[in-house]
């Protein structure tokens, strides 16, 4: 995800870190493990009659196998089209009468579900029940299963012909090559057409477990009232058959490698990356501080300066880290008409070479540093935005005060330190490149 961008000199960004900080003082983070072993993470807010809640496991797309790769986000999607008696519809009717909001969580680590409801007794209750058994009585019926399964092939058939999904799978594939995290989320044609439904109630039932489940609340609700619901949505969960899925080191890129795959598209799609961090890296905040200056500030950073305002080369060009449980992405990317191609490619190429060698300016450092901190008390400033981070704190185990943190972590970085850590992670001569919207396939070192 890329930064937001904000600017908020002087005393009006002392101000908003004040709120900032006050919002965290008043709205501490409660964490406790529920009898059926799920970590529970929640926040109280009495300000709107609204319960956010989620419910994550380890069961996201890299804990698909190779001969059955979108079996993980199919199961998720399948959890919500038909419960204990109750069909798609009746589950759909049922959220939407009260108000309601059910919703899936799914990426490359995550799976699982998120309810938005009023807190009021009668529409509380049904919400409940509804998320109760779609999250621990699913029914996979086969029916549905089917034609789900024509959905998607038809949806993965249209998408291997858009210059921007053959950009994004060509780059996962090279960069993470043998890793679970080279696999398409949503699977491929040929795995999507042998699933069956015991491979999905099997994958169901071994990652959706209660103990390692991560329950997220934010609302107008007691300490005691939270509890209750964390054991409601959990207790007849799957238990474990073994050990918990674990996800294997990335190895880092050996050499460089430029990949152009013709398409007729009038732009050229570019991904440039390889491998980045883990979330708990201990490089986290100087990196992030950092590809604000590089590529993720928008019409501050280097990257838009160089692309598009010096050059007009791209409309859009920016760059980002996506941490995940392992190495997630390094990621920069662009679009640009085909003849400007390769003198795009030239100057990201300086560019980064230039940053990495030497790091920010005081001058850029210090604009980062007043755009993210004046813009942070806006990332918490709802109840569905504290939510997220709840899930992201209790899925990475990240500290409870991660949030209070934020901005000293933020403030403590140096130009020394980011120039360190990008020259411990990124290598500019061990990228993957690849360009979609070339006249002919091409792969050079």
């Amino acid at each position: 995800m890329r930064n937001k961008r904000f600017f908020v000199p002087g005393t009006a960004a002392a101000a908003l870190l004040f709120l900032s900080l006050h919002a965290h003082a008043i709205l501490p983070i409660q964490h406790w493990q529920t009898s059926s072993g799920a970590q529970v993470y929640f926040v109280e807010n009495r300000d709107l009659p609204m319960l956010d809640l989620s419910i994550e496991f380890p069961a996201g797309a890299a804990f698909d196998s190779r001969d059955k790769s979108g079996a993980a986000s199919m199961a998720n999607q399948m959890l919500r089209l038909g419960a204990e008696g109750m069909n798609e519809d009746e589950i759909a009717r049922g959220m939407a009468d009260i108000g309601a909001v059910l919703s899936p969580r799914f990426d490359s680590d995550r799976a699982g579900l998120a309810l938005r409801t009023l807190t009021s007794s009668a529409e509380r209750k049904q919400a409940l029940d509804i998320f109760s058994r779609v999250l621990q009585r699913p029914e996979f019926p086969a029916a549905v299963i089917e034609r789900e399964k024509g959905r998607r092939i038809a949806a993965l058939k249209e998408a291997d012909t858009k210059p921007d999904s053959i950009a994004t799978r060509t780059f996962y594939r090279l960069i993470y090559r043998d890793h679970p995290y080279a696999m398409r989320a949503a699977g491929e044609i040929e795995t999507v057409g042998r699933l069956t439904r015991q491979d999905l109630v099997d994958f169901y039932r071994r990652h959706y477990v209660a103990q390692r489940a991560v329950v997220a609340l934010i609302g107008d609700l007691s300490r005691a009232e939270a509890a209750a619901i964390a054991e409601e949505i959990t207790a007849q969960l799957p238990q474990p058959d073994g050990a918990a899925p674990a996800l294997p080191p990335v190895a880092g890129l050996a050499a460089g490698s430029t990949h152009t795959v013709a398409h007729p598209a009038s732009q050229s799609h570019i991904f440039i990356g390889a491998p980045g961090i883990r979330r708990d890296d201990p490089d986290y905040y100087t990196l992030f501080v950092g590809n604000y200056v590089l590529g993720g500030g928008g019409f501050v950073s280097r990257i838009t300066e160089e692309v598009r305002q010096k050059r007009g080369l791209a409309y859009s060009a920016y760059s980002y880290f996506s941490p995940l449980r392992q190495q997630g992405p390094f990621l920069i990317g662009m679009q640009t008409q085909r003849d400007q191609a390769q003198e795009a490619l030239s100057v990201v190429d300086k560019t980064l070479r230039d940053f990495v060698a030497g790091g920010p300016t005081a001058q850029e450092l210090t604009a980062a540093k007043q755009n993210i901190i004046g813009g942070f008390p806006l990332r918490i400033d709802s109840n569905r935005k504290l939510h997220e981070y709840l899930g992201v704190i209790g899925f990475y185990r990240l500290p409870l005060t991660y949030l209070g943190d934020f901005v000293k972590n933020v403030e403590r970085v140096t130009a020394a330190d980011i120039k360190n850590a990008f020259a411990r992670h990124i290598d500019p001569d061990k990228l993957v490149t690849v360009v979609v919207g070339a006249a002919e396939d091409k792969v050079a070192p």
